[in-house]
């Protein structure tokens, strides 16, 4: 049996599809997979429908890839109410036709059981619905998903928006002044609002001007930040040395002012 079908989406998408054993188990009609997964994606149980007949089959299908446009499609089953079998043949041939892809099928099979007893319009007439629908699961899956582009394009827009936002802040954030800044401290004026720098930092400033930044990290602080001098001990010893003669003296004099007294009583 020779049956022709358009799909609508470009060759490469289609034979994208082909490729995959699991996205191909997903455009066959009627097909239920098999839970266990070692028996392979193309696996199961697929129910026919005959004229006013339904007949259900256990067995699998292989899809292999002959050249880049034609595949070849073959599967066997056994009845499961019954002891009849089936096998079929199908060529798949891809050919490209303005934005679509013309999909020519060459079918064949042979049967026994229950298959066997059908009319042959009835059973030709139920394969190629088979086919159709199953030439549109395929155009479904090879197209492009409209909601999944849409919301990778939002994605790459949201990206780029929180990347400039970012470089934008960390441009635009101020830099805090330094915290031994002379200027934290002072005051503001009424109307400019600039602040003032106190007496001790203006002075500090003017006398570091012209002077090298070796100098200028060695200086010792000034104003209200210089430390308080420590008593010299020069100064002790020598207020010491005087104390000594004038204690040495007054004792002296109280002697000799007593022997005085005595000598006119």
């Amino acid at each position: 049996m020779e049956h022709q079908v358009f799909v609508p989406v470009p060759v490469d998408s289609l034979r994208a599809v082909l490729r995959d054993p699991a996205r191909v188990a997903r455009c066959v009609p009627g097909l239920q997979q098999d839970a266990d997964a070692a028996s392979g994606p193309l696996s199961g149980r697929l129910k026919l429908r005959v004229g006013g007949h339904t007949v259900t089959y256990r067995g699998a299908l292989a899809v292999t890839e002959r050249d880049p446009d034609r595949f070849a499609v073959d599967g066997e089953g056994t009845e499961i109410r019954g002891s009849g079998t089936v096998k079929l043949a199908l060529t798949l041939r891809l050919t490209p036709e303005g934005h679509g892809t013309r999909l020519a099928i060459t079918a064949g099979a042979t049967a026994d059981g229950r298959a066997a007893a059908f009319e042959p319009g009835a059973t030709e007439t139920a394969v190629r619905r088979l086919l159709d629908r199953a030439a549109a699961h395929l155009a479904a899956a090879a197209a492009p998903d409209p909601v999944a582009e849409a919301e990778a394009a939002d994605a790459e827009d949201t990206d780029a928006e929180d990347t400039d936002e970012i470089i934008a802040s960390v441009f635009e954030t101020e830099v805090p002044p330094p915290s031994l800044d002379p200027f934290l401290e002072g005051d503001f004026d009424e109307l400019g609002g600039t602040p003032r720098p106190p007496a001790e930092a203006a002075h500090a400033r003017r006398t570091m001007i012209g002077r090298s930044a070796e100098e200028v990290d060695h200086a010792p602080p000034r104003g209200r930040y210089a430390p308080v001098p420590a008593p010299s001990a020069t100064t002790a010893g020598q207020n010491l040395r005087w104390i000594a003669p004038a204690a040495a003296l007054a004792i002296a004099s109280a002697v000799v002012l007593g022997r005085a007294l005595r000598r006119r009583h």
